[in-house]
């Protein structure tokens, strides 16, 4: 699986660096090319030397390398270097290099490579149980697996302080089956592909402070982007309004409401070879939403009355033209979703729809989890396990392959 792949290893400073050496030692058993990439902290705990002599490569440890084999050029070493690698590995991740890559900071040699790597990047985080379990390093890793970078969790047992908890490495024979693993389905068998992936929620304006909207955190359809863009399709994003930073080479387009979102969706969807429709788009907005903000000082007891219109219905109008193009939508349901689903899909003229219950646990709104059933319009519904969202953004990008005869 590993013979002649490329594989970059990035090592920042933690004890658990001596570990290693032995990774870059079974990957290159396996047949893998390897190149290591590191920061300063991690030299005090191993040698570039010995990684350059198990690796057969120059290592790198500081921004401003003075020459380099393998044809990298020094003044653009990590776009060199990024390009070359079919996976990037981090073992060990600090805590201090996770926030970076949360936040974008190119604070080092390692930072540097993964921002501007296109290859998936795969993140081992390793630290003290305290400083795993703080809430500034949870949010960190929240980010960047909204960012679809891979995480393989730390190991429970005993820590570099002393201390006994969640925390360590994993050996690297379970690193090196997780990559292994990875890389098996990760091929970049979407190159070629333009699609077109809607995101988020709508927001209905009452008046100029107030809105009719959902709890959608728009997370499965930025799982999709980014899965997408890493398996090589060309990735277009509407959005509605969320907190997620953009995925890695992936166009973006913001709107507010269902109005917005339909033409926004509408006139980008000639040419695309698949489109995802996984906003949760607002089925009704207000018929005339007040030009100034509407006040409490009515008749006490007085209700309130808004008049409420259907909005366009996006995917059927898709359905309706959609050619040859590959149609997925989502249905979101909190009872009797496979029915509805099933019936949603014949409707709209579906190619697949992807049911989920937000009433389950895992899968509710704003989490990094999902358990969804993918219904094609031939064959058995395929029910799921809970799983990441990038992990089923993933399933599903593996029947759109499949679809698309690829």
């Amino acid at each position: 699986m590993l013979k002649k792949k490329h594989i970059l290893i990035g090592v920042s400073g933690g004890i658990a660096a001596y570990k290693t050496p032995l990774l870059v030692r079974e990957f290159r058993k396996a047949g893998a090319e390897v190149r290591v990439v590191m920061t300063e902290a991690a030299k005090e705990f191993v040698t570039p030397l010995t990684l350059s002599t198990l690796s057969g490569n120059d290592v790198i440890s500081g921004m401003f390398p003075a020459s380099l084999s393998g044809g990298l050029q020094s003044g653009t070493w990590h776009v060199g270097i990024g390009r070359w690698a079919d996976v990037m590995l981090i073992a060990p991740a600090t805590a201090n290099v996770i926030a970076q890559l949360a936040h974008g900071a190119a604070e080092n040699a390692v930072t540097t490579v993964a921002l501007a790597a296109r290859c998936p990047v795969i993140v081992a985080p390793a630290m003290d149980a305290d400083m795993w379990l703080h809430p500034s390093t949870r949010a960190n890793i929240e980010a960047i697996r909204s960012l679809g970078y891979r995480v393989i969790p730390p190991a429970e047992g005993e820590l570099a302080s002393g201390l006994h908890g969640v925390g360590r490495l994993p050996e690297p024979a379970e690193i090196f089956a997780r990559v292994e693993g990875f890389i098996g389905a990760a091929q970049r068998d979407l190159r070629g592909m333009k699609i077109l992936i809607s995101a988020g929620p709508t927001r209905e304006p009452l008046d100029p402070v107030r809105y009719f909207g959902n709890r959608s955190s728009g997370k499965m359809g930025f799982a999709l982007a980014a899965a997408a863009a890493q398996r090589g399709a060309d990735v277009t994003l509407v959005t509605g309004p969320v907190s997620l930073p953009t995925p890695p080479h992936v166009g973006r387009t913001d709107v507010a409401t269902a109005a917005e979102m339909y033409e926004a969706v509408m006139s980008r969807r000639r040419g695309k070879n698949a489109i995802i429709m996984a906003a949760a788009v607002a089925d009704f907005t207000p018929a005339r939403p007040s030009s100034v903000k509407i006040k409490k000082d009515r008749p006490k007891g007085a209700p309130l009355t808004v008049e409420l219109l259907p909005t366009r219905d996006i995917l059927a109008a898709l359905g309706k033209g959609k050619g040859k193009t590959i149609l997925v939508g989502f249905a979101l349901e909190t009872h009797d979703e496979l029915s509805y689903a099933k019936n949603k899909l014949r409707e709209k003229n579906l190619d697949m729809i992807v049911s989920n219950n937000p009433m389950r646990k895992g899968s509710g709104f704003g989490t990094d989890t999902n358990r969804i059933t993918i219904i094609a319009r031939r064959g058995k519904p395929d029910r799921l396990p809970l799983m990441t969202k990038f992990d089923a953004a993933d399933r599903i990008l593996d029947r759109i392959a499949a679809l698309a005869g690829r």
